[in-house]
């Protein structure tokens, strides 16, 4: 696989068929996607006063959905584990705007993104209404991004970092970064607190390019979002559960950043770790 980090990606054509899936597809996902959304922000009325932060309803909605846009999308879905039920939060190698689909699929989760994905037309106003929490890379806000982190977690939240901080070309796992993780030792957070490290694995139809589902560089999403629309054959896409681990088992963010790093870059069967470093 790893010849093919050397060649340009070249997208391929939609055929006439292919724009006929594009528009019956495309139209039952928006469907399944935006009527699901207005499910659960009625929902969301009812649970918001009598739950305040915690959301005991509306996450199954977003599973059912995610789970729904996958089939839709002919993206056959495995898993490997279970998610954990301990309180703390799960920790990802990141490949697409898929990873959407195929992690809320698996488990009650809420992702943790950056400040500019509220602003992203579609996407943004589907993970504000899930409950994604937005951050920014500035110093300045680091002390009120640890509240939030503490108040989500203090909750019952399971948080989901991708701490390679972009996604990738679905053939390779990056460094991670370890910044997030200093949010799991602090002392204001309920004891003791588990990560869960996740892979996600995704296989190109048959015939494509292997990084077919990877969504990298300058890419946009609609021409992505048309070319996987337009697929005449199912891809799949794995997942992961590890092995859970207590915080308090790590001295520091990067000790802790180094072990998910590790589990999840030896389990990825496509990573070419040569590359990255």
């Amino acid at each position: 696989m790893s010849a093919w980090l050397n060649h340009r990606y070249v997208p391929p054509r939609i055929t006439p068929a292919g724009w006929l899936r594009v528009l019956g597809r495309g139209l039952v996902l928006g469907f399944v996607t935006y009527g699901g959304l207005m499910l659960l922000l009625a929902l969301r009325v009812v649970e918001r006063p009598l739950f305040g932060l915690r959301r005991p309803w509306t996450p199954y909605i977003t599973q059912v959905v995610c789970r729904a846009a996958l089939a839709i999308l002919r993206l056959r879905y495995t898993v490997q584990g279970q998610p954990m039920t301990a309180p703390g939060a799960y920790v990802a190698n990141h490949s697409s705007w898929l990873d959407i689909f195929t992690r809320n699929a698996g488990s009650r989760i809420y992702f943790v993104a950056k400040a500019e994905v509220a602003g992203w037309a579609g996407i943004g106003w589907l993970a504000r209404a899930t409950g994604t929490v937005f951050i920014a890379r500035k110093g300045a806000e680091a002390k009120r991004q640890q509240a939030l982190f503490e108040a989500r977690l203090s909750a019952g939240h399971p948080l989901l970092f991708f701490p390679e901080g972009t996604s990738t070309d679905a053939l390779r796992v990056l460094p991670f970064k370890s910044t997030l993780f200093a949010a799991f030792f602090t002392a204001n957070l309920p004891a003791p607190l588990q990560i869960q490290p996740v892979t996600v694995i995704y296989h190109a139809p048959l015939g494509a390019d292997p990084r077919h589902y990877g969504w990298w560089g300058d890419m946009s999403f609609a021409p992505h979002l048309l070319m996987v629309l337009a697929d005449a054959s199912p891809g799949r896409v794995e997942v992961v559960y590890h092995t859970p681990v207590p915080v308090r088992a790590f001295a520091d963010r990067k000790d802790l950043a180094a072990y998910c790093e590790r589990v999840i870059r030896t389990s990825h069967p496509l990573a070419d770790a040569s590359k990255d470093r």
